[in-house]
């Protein structure tokens, strides 16, 4: 009998690969901080991962309209770049965290699948 490694890790792959898709989405906004006309992104976390897990496919796409939305700036600037760098660095420093947490998670259900194999 196979392991089904989807069924056995759950929620938390899902979120690891969405956590990822967000840090490079959170990336590109500091890489453009100071690009004219740059409209900084985000992906709305929760409403992502519900749509990953209805999706039958399993395949989520970053570019898809229900997730990717534009953040509204505090202070807005005269180029119209909506960055505004002391949010992006918080929100990747957050991501960061989550994207730890869930690999921590991940490692501890491989480290008890590992047991139940070998017997322990």
């Amino acid at each position: 009998m196979g392991i089904n490694f989807k069924d056995a890790l759950g929620v938390h792959a899902d979120t690891l690969a969405l956590r990822a898709d967000r840090t490079r989405v959170l990336a590109a906004n500091i890489a453009n901080e100071n690009t004219p006309g740059f409209q900084a992104m985000d992906m709305d976390f929760g409403s992502a991962l519900q749509q990953l897990q209805n999706n039958e496919a399993g395949m989520l796409s970053t570019d898809d309209d229900a997730t990717a939305l534009y953040r509204v700036p505090y202070h807005p600037s005269r180029d119209g770049n909506t960055v505004e760098i002391g949010v992006e660095q918080a929100a990747f420093s957050q991501n960061a965290t989550d994207f730890q947490t869930s690999l921590t998670f991940i490692n501890m259900k491989l480290r008890g699948l590992n047991k139940a194999i070998t017997g322990q």
